[in-house]
């Protein structure tokens, strides 16, 4: 039977992996090799048997829901390819919604984009809905609202770390272009894909995206575009999420992670980070922190 590695991360703002909390994850597990040490007080690897994928609800009652406990093939853990989606992956924002919020029409669009992300309702349906709501607004307000955008803690490192590791990176959005090209600027993002807001003459937004439409099966495309594109197994690939619109190239990637993802998307996928940084995407490959590169 394949073994696993049991990936366990605290959240360094709130606890830190201590000797009682390491003996009790590898009883539960049963753990079959020594610990490795990724980040200290912050991130282990522990080798385990198959049979740890029984027991992982029990482990995760145990710990008290205070860490992130991930499990993954001991084969194969370094990914050759990145493919991530932006809004409250990368990024904390949902563009959007800020988009709306700066015209006055904030919870309305939210509401949308929540039905949305939760698989309440079909993307495309949902992406016209919420650009109708914009129709007359000054292009000059995807400006204001670049300026709150953030980064989530982590996504540079994901990055560049993968990159400088040999992998390729794409960030793909349902999202618009205006934001899309400045994250992947950001980040080191080797391309990236989203839609597009049209405007008229005069500056002012049509109230419609341009065609055709980026969503969950745009997504699953573009993974499978570039696995095929640089001559790689599936096993190789990454895909990391947070709404229903990311589920398909999830569930297809050799690791699809939820992150910090919608309840539709946890109970689809197995690898989730739920309480940790981004940085946890790396430690689920076995970098240790001393590898992670910034800059």
């Amino acid at each position: 039977m394949t073994s696993l590695v049991l990936t366990l991360v605290a959240p360094r703002e709130a606890t830190t992996l201590d000797t009682a909390t390491l003996s009790l994850a590898r009883d539960i597990i049963r753990a079959n090799g020594e610990t490795v040490i990724l980040s200290p007080g912050e991130a282990v690897d522990i080798p385990c048997p198959a049979s740890a994928r029984t027991v992982l609800p029990q482990l995760h009652d145990q710990l008290g829901g205070k860490f992130d406990a991930i499990l993954t093939p001991a084969e194969g853990r370094r990914k050759k390819l990145l493919v991530s989606d932006m809004d409250s992956t990368i990024v904390a924002n949902e563009t959007l919604d800020d988009l709306a919020a700066l015209a006055g029409i904030g919870d309305k669009v939210a509401a949308i984009t929540a039905r949305s992300m939760n698989g309440e309702l079909d993307f495309a349906t949902s992406l016209r809905e919420r650009v109708a709501l914009l129709k007359g607004l000054p292009l000059s307000l995807l400006e204001k609202a670049w300026q709150d955008v953030r980064l989530n803690p982590g996504a540079v490192e994901l990055v560049r770390t993968m990159r400088a590791h040999g992998a390729y990176t794409a960030l793909v959005s349902g999202g618009f272009t205006f934001f899309t090209s400045r994250v992947a600027a950001l980040c080191g993002f080797e391309e990236n894909h989203a839609n597009t807001l049209l405007a008229d003459s005069t500056g002012h937004l049509t109230g419609a995206p341009g065609l055709p439409i980026l969503g969950a099966q745009t997504k699953l495309e573009l993974l499978q575009k570039l696995t095929a594109h640089h001559g790689l197994e599936n096993t190789a690939t990454l895909a990391i999420g947070d709404g229903a619109n990311d589920l398909p190239m999830l569930r297809a990637a050799g690791l699809g992670i939820a992150f910090h993802a919608k309840p539709v998307v946890r109970q689809a996928v197995s690898a989730q980070i739920n309480l940790t940084s981004l940085r946890t995407a790396l430690f689920m490959q076995g970098y240790p922190a001393s590898a992670f590169v910034s800059a």
